[in-house]
């Protein structure tokens, strides 16, 4: 016979182990990669449904709900280009790279390539932003 303090113990226990099979994963909008030849250039952002953002691989952090509304947006309009592993070339001159990965696909692009789409200067000003104002990282 197990005592009263065991089986509060074991309860408690169970409890625990049940809620953790509660969590409910979102899944990613997309993953955008930045790079350069400045210092800085570098960022990784790793954006997901919930409004969370994971920087260079590192631990979730909230975006803004505004920033969540933009990087939505710019998921919806670049689902065709990302299906098509659209690559735009550099133009001479280019300073910032970015490639960006989605369950579409993925495109390429730099920040002076011709024939960028609003959504591929969208996605541009929401790196900077959210690399400065979330994940606290240069450019």
């Amino acid at each position: 016979m197990l005592s009263r303090a065991t089986l509060i113990a074991l309860l408690a226990a169970l409890m625990l182990l049940a809620g953790c099979g509660n969590q409910v994963m979102l899944p990613d909008l997309f993953i955008v990669k930045r790079s350069g030849t400045i210092p800085g250039a570098r960022l990784e952002l790793l954006i997901n449904e919930g409004g969370q953002v994971h920087c260079d691989g590192g631990p979730a952090l909230a975006l803004s709900d505004p920033q969540l509304v933009k990087a939505r947006g710019i998921q919806e309009e670049l689902h065709e280009p990302a299906s098509h592993h659209l690559a735009l070339p550099a133009r001479p001159g280019s300073v910032l790279s970015y490639y960006l990965r989605n369950a579409e696909g993925y495109l390429r692009f730099s920040d002076n390539s011709a024939g960028q789409s609003k959504a591929m200067h969208e996605l541009q000003e929401l790196v900077l932003e959210v690399g400065q104002k979330v994940c606290h990282k240069g450019v």
